[in-house]
């Protein structure tokens, strides 16, 4: 199956911090990709630099197999959704003028009619005429993700989609994502919560240093040895019936 996202070697400077040091990530169609790592590892970073949103040093990054260097914007924008962790909004628009922004490669009223499915699905049609402006926090974080949720694109890049929403809603976001990849679309998801991301996807890789230090299925990419080396936990995994559960403390090393 070929890869809807790809990137190998990938070295990257922020100023003068090296944010990426030969880290690597694939993302094939039909998988929810979980993508973890201590504060300031290079997640976000990596998934820029995957989109074409960061230039890289060294390396190489492709989506849809085409080196994402050579793509145009509008490309681009056909072949990924983004969701960034920034959930600023400048502009008071209505919440369904704001998800159709995800479709607007659409006729207007297939934009609105993708605009609001996506806000239905999120739980917010009725308040679909309301301002952003005037949503909350966690209300506007819903809308942005109905956003990403109404565009065409195979593949689905979430910065930190849970951040900003209460526990159901974030269960909730991680449920559709879920959803996106069992229709066959690709998703990459950065997540700071482990628990939730080894309950939630098919696969997950570990960040720390800008480097790529594990990739795999839940279990095995956060072994104990990764917990401990990578987040500093005493821990491990533990198989219930909703799924893998964390069970951790703070190591002493």
């Amino acid at each position: 199956m070929s890869l809807a996202l790809e990137v190998t070697g990938a070295r990257a400077r922020l100023g003068r911090v090296e944010a990426l040091s030969g880290a690597s990530l694939a993302v094939r169609p039909g998988e929810l990709v979980g993508l973890v790592g201590p504060n300031g590892a290079g997640k976000t970073t990596l998934l820029r630099a995957a989109l074409g949103l960061v230039r890289l040093q060294a390396g190489a990054a492709r989506l849809g197999g085409r080196e994402v260097s050579a793509l145009s914007d509008l490309q681009r924008a056909s072949l990924a959704g983004y969701l960034p962790q920034e959930r600023r909004v400048g502009w008071n628009l209505p919440a369904w003028r704001i998800a159709s922004l995800g479709a607007a490669d659409r006729a207007p009223a297939q934009a609105r009619e993708a605009a609001m499915q996506a806000l239905a699905r999120v739980g917010m049609a009725d308040q679909a005429a309301r301002g952003v402006l005037d949503l909350s926090g966690g209300e506007r974080a819903r809308v942005l993700f109905a956003r990403l949720l109404a565009t065409a694109a195979p593949l689905l890049a979430a910065d930190e989609p849970a951040a900003g929403l209460d526990p159901d809603a974030q269960l909730l976001a991680l449920e559709l994502l879920r959803e996106e990849a069992g229709a066959g679309r690709a998703v990459v998801a950065t997540l700071h919560d482990l628990g939730l991301a080894a309950r939630s996807c098919d696969r997950i890789v570990v960040i720390a240093r800008g480097r790529t230090v594990a990739d795999g299925p839940p279990q095995e990419a956060l072994s104990p040895a990764v917990l401990s080396q990578v987040f500093g936990l005493d821990g491990e995994l533990v198989s219930t019936e909703r799924g893998p559960v964390l069970a951790a403390r703070r190591s002493r090393r």
